[in-house]
Order: structure tokens, then C-alpha cells, then sequence
């Protein structure tokens, strides 16, 4: 189970190690020493204006480090630039300094700060205010923005700090009201640019393509700077999300490192019964026992109702033996208000706080101060993320990053294989810049900020371009007139466009009650997460569907606090629409291209939370709903198939759809819930056995591209883990799947391994 390579024996000088080896029954998989890293000084660009380094200087930085300079001179030269690099390293001051050299030299000028989230944008803007450069004033614009306060910012407004979203539906559609402030662009930063991958993130390169293009329109040509976190494809990735080509990629080179200690631990497993301790808990003893210890902690939880169930654990435990440490802990998630998670990032960056518990919405580059230790309740679905998480420790001083592992496939397989997560490369994160359902949209409300001409094909691929044009003409959206395509409605098409999702429409959440609207669900989540029956959760509270109208889009839910959770049962069925490509992978032809998905839920099943034991299976049977998607697929080797009967081949063919699914995020950069599958004895497509495995967003974004391209790699893994897990039948940890729409029926585990070590070819 592991190893413990590169282990140090536990110092006096390294308390997180201490506090660790004293509740360490054989949890501890392995542990290793990050070591520190000095500083390479720079110095500040000799055409920098001296009231911009007087401002610096009287906040205390003397020179930045070498990359910092690098990045400064790039951006002051009018170059695009990506900063990849952990969090800490000072990658702020790269876009800082020539925004406030831009705004002090050049009259007229402005500069756009974009960030994924609100809070980080309110940080980004403190910032510049305790620099106090009286000539680039900070102003945020977002939802909270008092409406008088918008009309002043774009009235007068030179440094503007908003999101992705309110650049979508704010100010595009209205950029005659921003006419001066888009003129004098000479600056967009895109903050935390890792974070926009998948649908969001093709989302996102849409809307800066209409900015870019709005621009070009007011004559300004500004520079973009994007900071990021160690991703494998910095460069084509921000190409990708701007369609701008040649970005410089600038590291953290020279910035100053603290040592960190990293450590796998892996709840116990019971043979007996074949599942293993609880992560939650695992992770609120070893909080707790930092925590008592004095050892400043933050816990990363993988959604709210853990963050809440680990804070809650480690405040009974301090209650008993350290209440006066209860008041030092806090939870911190979405759903508080504004206020209340201020006040935890003071009171954490002031050491008022020895501990919080967080989702993570806390691993983005908010201020927190310097702490201890960062703990990880179970993989957080990239790399990217588990360092930036656990960069969140020792920053100034040593630090430790620990894993948590949970009942995950790949959980599992990385505590088998600490070196096939520690010395792996960085995922690349990837978007689409040809899905139809996310292009003609905003397409459509590009058309109607300005009319599409011939020379939008600077901003575009030509051929995309002409596609949605034509497509956008003849459902009416779109007339031509000459050479130019005009926006023929009447609404703005912007506001009915939301940036995270690819489906066509969505369904409203009401609580009966109170007739208050909670949110909304994509049209092709609903049938699984809003059918009747189902329990739904908003903002830690829970709810029941007690009605779904499909054809109002609303669906009615009460307060509810039953002790289940329930799992929708499905039939999915598949059709071929085009095949892109084949390629030969081991023994078998694997095929990549777009399918059609049908699903129709059947019914639900109802679960104990705590127990996990089922208590019944619910008929119901809602309308079908289809959408076009992309799949990777594969006929599995005839000779593996021999001798078995329907359900040893059916739970065969349906463990190795599952296990595959679970290990695909090693591949690409998603998250299991993007990935659907179907297994079946006969498909048309093959006149015989078939696995589909598709992109779970209608029109794909390039997931299962990614593992098509790297399927060797994909079987490889999947072999490994399913021979790595302890359990003899299946379970979480390997051919069990958290979405099954079969609940899990049939399955057999050394079937799948069977069918896969065929297509490997051993």
C-alpha cells in the first residue's frame, strides 16, 4: 500500500510531523520533504516612472524577483503574457506595475481586472488601495455595485475590477455607455485564468472574443495578461481563450519557497467488510489534533455539506478537552454572506483564527496569510488544485500539504501509487472553441453589441465564423445584409445566456413555501436531480421535489430533513451521428466523434446518509431528454468475452465503463460528473458488445478527446487500479460509480479486468 519514501524522522522543529505520528495506525501511505528555494533578486525596469516606484518602495518593495521583472518588461513592451506558477509567488505585481505605469503615463488610459469571483476581485482591489497611487483608484463593478455608483465608474472610472459575468451581461450589451473607458484599454487581466476550462471556460473565451472584438472597435488594442497556476498548457490554453497567438509563458522563477512536507494518508480499511473509515473523519481528527497543537490549518472539503460535517466534528471534539480553541475555528463556503467571509479572511490572515474549514472557494488567490498546514479531504480533481491548495501552506515558513484520500477510484490509486501523483505532470486544461451551443449564443449577442463583418475573422476561426452565421440566419436571429450579419431581435440575447452551461435552457427552482426562487438546473441535470422525489440541496439546506413541470420549467421544492438521499435510475440509450477519427489502441480500433444521447429517468432510489443501506427503489418515469455530445468508443476483444453468460457480461462490460470513467480526471482535467457512459451486450454500431464513455455537456468540450488521444495511458491506469484495490466483488474504490443510473447492477470486477487487460493486449 505505498511507501514511505523520502521519510524524515519526526523533529521538534517540525510540529505539523509531531501532531501526524501521533495518530498514525498505518494511515501514513507516504511522506516526503518539498526543499526551500532561495530568491533571485531583479530590479525595477528602467522606464518605469519613478512615482510608480516611489509607490512601491514605500510599501516596502525594494525590487521584485527575477521573473517579476521579466513579466514587467514583456507587458510594459506591449506582449501578452501567461504567469504560471504556485500560489504566493508574487505573480500580482507582474500586472500591477504596468497598469499603474500605463495609468500614470499615458493619458486617457484604462486597464480591466477580471476575476472568476467576486471576493477575489474585492481582494485584487484592496490591494491597489494600500498602494494609495492617487492616480489609479480601484472600482469595482459586479452585482453588489449600487447603481449609482455604475453609472460614475463608467463615467470616470480608469481601473475597473469585475467577473466574467458581468462583463457578459453588464457591459458588453452596453458599450456605448462604456465607449470611453473601452477606448483607453490597455490593459485586461485575467486572474486565476486556470480556473476557466471546460464549459465555463468556453464560455469565457467567447466573451473575451467579444471584448477584444468591441475593442478593436473603439481603436484600443490592449495587452492581456494572464495569471495562472502550474497548468501543462499555459500558452495554448490562454491562445485558446483569447484566439490571440505568440503569448509569452512567464514561471515563477526566482520567487522565494518555504520547505514543505507532503503526506498520503489513507483511512483504514476492514477486510471483514470491505470499506474503509471515513475521509470526513480521518480528516476532523487530524484537524483537531493541529489545531490543539496551536498549528495554524486550513481543510479544503470537496462541497458544503462536508465543510459543514468537519467543522462541526472538530468543534465537538475541541468542546470536550479545548473549548477555548472552539471560537479559533471557522467554516468558510458560498452561501454565507459577503461579510461573514470577510470577516474569516481577517480574522485568518490576523492569526485570529488558528483553523477554518473551506470548499474551494478559499484555494483561489485571496489574501489568508501565511499558514501551516493545508489539508486535502480527498483529491480535488486536478493537480492544479491540490498545489494551489497546499500552497496555501508555507508560504513564509515550512509548511505541510496533506492528502486525505477518500473512497474515490482514483483516490485509491494514487495512494497505491504515491509517484503516479506527486511526479505526474500537470494536467493541460482544456476548452472548446467549436462547440456549436456555446458559439451561436454568443455569436448572437456579438451581433447585436455590433454587426458581424468580414473582419471579425481576426477574432475567430473564418470557418466557425460562417458556420454560426449560417446556422444563426436560419433559425432568424441573424439577417444579412451585404457583407455584414445583423442581430434581427429584440431582446438582449446576452441575458439569456448563462456562462456555465452548454444546454439550451434551464428550469427554475421555487420553494413552495415561500415562493422564493432558489436557482436553476440546465435542462439535461433536471431529470436527474430534479425529478419528484428527489432531495436537493441549496446552500447546506435540504430540500424535497415534490413537483416538476417541464412545460412552465419550474420545479417546486419544500423544506425537507428526511435521513436519505436518493439516486435516479436510467435508461440511456446511444446512436452514432459522426465519426471524426479511429485510431488502433492495444488490440481494438478505438472511435472518437459525436453521438447522440438519449436518457430517460425510470425511477429513484433512496438511500440512509449515514448507514448507506438502501431503502427502496421508486418507480417513476419522466420524458426523455437527448443531446448531441462527444464520445470516445470501442468494441472490447471477442476472445475476453468467452464463456460468459448475459449478466457476468453485462457486469463485466458495465465495471469496465465505470472504472474507466473514474480514471479519466487522471487524464484530462475534469471532473467525474462530466462523464457519462453507456455498456451493452449489442450496438448497432459494432453488430455486437459496446462501451461508450461521452462528455456529459451537450456538444462536448473536448474531454473524451483527451482520453482518446491518450488511451493507452487511460487503460494502463484503469488495469492498475482495479488489481490495486484490497476488495474482491467491487466497491466505491474501484467499479462502483457514485451516477450510476443502473445503481450499480450488474457488476463484476475481474470481468473488467479481464476485458481491458484484452484491449491492452496482455
Amino acid at each position: 500500500m505505498g511507501s514511505r519514501s523520502g521519510v524524515n524522522p519526526s523533529r521538534s522543529d517540525v510540529p505539523v510531523l509531531g501532531a501526524l505520528e501521533r495518530l498514525d495506525d498505518g494511515q501514513v501511505v507516504h511522506r516526503n520533504t518539498l526543499p526551500s528555494r532561495r530568491r533571485r533578486i531583479g530590479a525595477w525596469p528602467p522606464l518605469l516612472h519613478e512615482d510608480v516606484v516611489d509607490v512601491l518602495e514605500r510599501d516596502g518593495l525594494a525590487a521584485p524577483h527575477a521573473f517579476q521583472q521579466q513579466a514587467i518588461e514583456l507587458v510594459m513592451a506591449g506582449e501578452d503574457v501567461v504567469l504560471a506558477g504556485g500560489t504566493g509567488s508574487g505573480k500580482s505585481l507582474c500586472y500591477t506595475v504596468p497598469i499603474l505605469h500605463q495609468l500614470r503615463t499615458r493619458k486617457g488610459a484604462t486597464a480591466l481586472y477580471l476575476s472568476p469571483t467576486k471576493a477575489l476581485a474585492q481582494d485584487q482591489a484592496r490591494r491597489f488601495r494600500e498602494l494609495d497611487a492617487r492616480w489609479a483608484q480601484p472600482m469595482l463593478y459586479d452585482g453588489d455595485t449600487p447603481r449609482e455608483a455604475r453609472a460614475v465608474i463608467r463615467r470616470s472610472g480608469s481601473l475597473v475590477l469585475t467577473n466574467p459575468d458581468m462583463l457578459h451581461v453588464g457591459i458588453l450589451p452596453a458599450h456605448t455607455d462604456w465607449a470611453r473607458f473601452l477606448r483607453g484599454l490597455s490593459c485586461v487581466v485575467i486572474d486565476e485564468s486556470h480556473v476557466y476550462r471546460g464549459i465555463f471556460g468556453s464560455h469565457v473565451a467567447q466573451v473575451l472574443r467579444r471584448l477584444l472584438r468591441i475593442c478593436a472597435h473603439y481603436g484600443a488594442h490592449p495587452v492581456v495578461v494572464a495569471s495562472s497556476a502550474t497548468i501543462g498548457n499555459p500558452a495554448e490554453h490562454v491562445t485558446a481563450l483569447t484566439g490571440r497567438p505568440l503569448v509569452n509563458v512567464v514561471g515563477d522563477h526566482g520567487a522565494p519557497r518555504a520547505a514543505r512536507d507532503l503526506v498520503l494518508w489513507n483511512p483504514e480499511w476492514d477486510a471483514a467488510s470491505e470499506t474503509r473509515d471515513s475521509a470526513l473523519g480521518d480528516a476532523a481528527r487530524i484537524y483537531t489534533e493541529l489545531v490543539r497543537d496551536g498549528i495554524s490549518t486550513i481543510v479544503f472539503a470537496r462541497s458544503r455539506r462536508s465543510c459543514e460535517l468537519i467543522h462541526s466534528f472538530a468543534a465537538d471534539r475541541l468542546a470536550k478537552d479545548a473549548p477555548e480553541l472552539v471560537d479559533r475555528i471557522a467554516p468558510y463556503r458560498a452561501g454565507y454572506t459577503a461579510e461573514e467571509r470577510r470577516t474569516t479572511e481577517r480574522d485568518l490572515a490576523a492569526g485570529r483564527l488558528v483553523g477554518v474549514v473551506a470548499t474551494n472557494a478559499l484555494e483561489l488567490g485571496i489574501d489568508i496569510g501565511g499558514l501551516d498546514a493545508a489539508v486535502c479531504v480527498s483529491w480535488p480533481g486536478s493537480m492544479t488544485s491540490m498545489w494551489q491548495q497546499w500552497g496555501r501552506a508555507g508560504r513564509h515558513q515550512r509548511g505541510a500539504g496533506i492528502l486525505v484520500a477518500g473512497d474515490d477510484a482514483l483516490d485509491q490509486f494514487f495512494m497505491q501509487d504515491p509517484a503516479a501523483l506527486l511526479e505526474r505532470d500537470i494536467e493541460q486544461a482544456v476548452i472548446s472553441t467549436t462547440n456549436p451551443r456555446v458559439i451561436d449564443p454568443h455569436l448572437a449577442a456579438a451581433a447585436a453589441e455590433l454587426p458581424i463583418t468580414p473582419e471579425d475573422a481576426a477574432f475567430y476561426d473564418p470557418e466557425v465564423l460562417q458556420e454560426s452565421v449560417t446556422r444563426l440566419a436560419e433559425l432568424g436571429q441573424l439577417v444579412q445584409r451585404n457583407d455584414r450579419a445583423v442581430f434581427s431581435g429584440v431582446d438582449s440575447p446576452a441575458r439569456a445566456l448563462s456562462l456555465r452551461s452548454a444546454a439550451g435552457g434551464r428550469v427554475s427552482i421555487i420553494n413552495a413555501h415561500t415562493g422564493l426562487l432558489l436557482g436553476d438546473v440546465e435542462d439535461s441535470r433536471v431529470p436527474g436531480t430534479l425529478h419528484p422525489g428527489a432531495v436537493y440541496l441549496h446552500r447546506g439546506e435540504q430540500f424535497l421535489v415534490v413537483n416538476l413541470d417541464l412545460g412552465s420549467r419550474v420545479a417546486l421544492v419544500e423544506p425537507s430533513s428526511v435521513p436519505w438521499y436518493t439516486l435516479p435510475k436510467a435508461d440511456t440509450d446511444m446512436q452514432v451521428l459522426e465519426l471524426e477519427t479511429i485510431r488502433q489502441v492495444g488490440n481494438v480500433v478505438a472511435h472518437w466523434g459525436m453521438v447522440s444521447v438519449h436518457e430517460q429517468v425510470v425511477g429513484y432510489q433512496r438511500k440512509h446518509v449515514t448507514t448507506q443501506q438502501v431503502l427502496d427503489v421508486v418507480d417513476q418515469q419522466l420524458p426523455p431528454f437527448s443531446y448531441a455530445t462527444e464520445a470516445i468508443w470501442f468494441a472490447p476483444v471477442p476472445s475476453s468475452l468467452e464463456g460468459m453468460d448475459d449478466e457476468e457480461l453485462l457486469g463485466s462490460l458495465h465495471a469496465a465503463e465505470h472504472s474507466m470513467i473514474a480514471m479519466l480526471p487522471l487524464i484530462a482535467t475534469c471532473d467525474r460528473a462530466d462523464i457519462g457512459g453507456l455498456s451493452t451486450n449489442w450496438h448497432e454500431a459494432f453488430d455486437g458488445p459496446a462501451i461508450f464513455i461521452y462528455d456529459g455537456h451537450p456538444g462536448g468540450v473536448g474531454i473524451t478527446r483527451a482520453g482518446f488521444d491518450l488511451a493507452e495511458r487511460w487503460v494502463d491506469v484503469t488495469i492498475s487500479m482495479l488489481r490495486g484495490c484490497p476488495c474482491e466483488s467491487g466497491c466505491p474504490s474501484c467499479v462502483q460509480s457514485p451516477k450510476c443510473g443502473n445503481l450499480n447492477e450488474p457488476l463484476h470486477k475481474a470481468g473488467a479486468i479481464r476485458v481491458l487487460e484484452a484491449v491492452r493486449g496482455t
